[in-house]
């Protein structure tokens, strides 16, 4: 398997959980039409709602770089840092079991 896969999860900062989401949703609509984007899917927790989990999964690593290049990557980590906890997410790398 070739994908390239990971997680991200971050926390909006006190009271600015509705706007995160309603970042998070144009960016996923974007990132969901890229040519290489196999899945975007953001959640919110059930039990915290200004805590977010956003799994992803690339075709490839070079579907992964190309989305790094795309303007509404840039444009989304410039609008999404101020609204979140430590300015951005954290990522974790998966691997496939099988």
């Amino acid at each position: 398997m070739t994908g390239k896969f990971l997680y991200a999860q971050f926390r909006a900062e006190e009271g600015r959980g509705d706007e995160v989401a309603a970042l998070v949703r144009g960016y996923g609509e974007k990132v969901s039409a890229e040519p290489g984007n196999v899945r975007f899917d953001a959640h919110r927790l059930a039990h915290d709602r200004d805590s977010f989990f956003v799994y992803e999964e690339y075709a490839d690593e070079a579907a992964f770089q190309a989305h790094l290049q795309t303007p509404h990557c840039a444009a989304f980590n410039e609008a999404f840092a101020p609204f979140v906890v430590g300015g951005g997410s954290t990522l974790t790398w998966l691997e496939p079991v099988s």
